[in-house]
């Protein structure tokens, strides 16, 4: 019996996950030193700024802004672009404002076009909806309820 239970708990011991240290390579430090070509800063007293980047590894950036949106937000509009791994250049202009951060680019994904194919089903059940609501109004202008009223 002893055995029986040796042989077990060493199975299980062996199945168990083995927890290893992974070393991942996005996250090591890379021995490449990557050079800042340009680094031009403009800070105005009244919060209006600019600033434009470059590196060596063909990182640009460009953006200027101003404490004009609602309350004092800062609205600020730029571009930036890089290449990324797979060789595609990348271009992508941006306004930040109230309406949030909206970027436009070409590798950037696109919804469909509305209107896109509704599935049967889902319409019967929007058509179904609709004349459950068109009996409810019926019902409603004729001085009766669907609902239940306390005598």
């Amino acid at each position: 019996m002893q055995f029986v239970v040796l042989a077990v708990l060493a199975t299980v011991a062996a199945a168990a996950p083995q927890y290893t240290e992974s070393k991942d390579a996005r996250f090591e430090a890379s021995p490449e030193v990557v050079p800042i070509l340009k680094d031009d800063r403009v800070q105005e007293e009244d919060g209006t700024y600019s600033l434009d980047v470059e590196t060596g590894n063909d990182i640009v950036l460009t953006q200027s802004g101003s404490p004009t949106g609602p309350e004092g937000a800062v609205v600020k509009a730029g571009q930036y672009s890089y290449v990324s791994p797979d060789g595609t250049p990348v271009h992508v202009t941006f306004v930040a404002d109230e309406n949030g951060f909206q970027p436009q680019s070409d590798v950037l994904p696109v919804a469909p076009a509305f209107p896109f194919p509704i599935p049967d089903f889902v319409q019967e059940q929007i058509d179904f909806a609709a004349q459950e609501d068109a009996a409810r109004a019926r019902a409603e202008s004729n001085g009766s309820s669907a609902r239940y009223n306390a005598p």
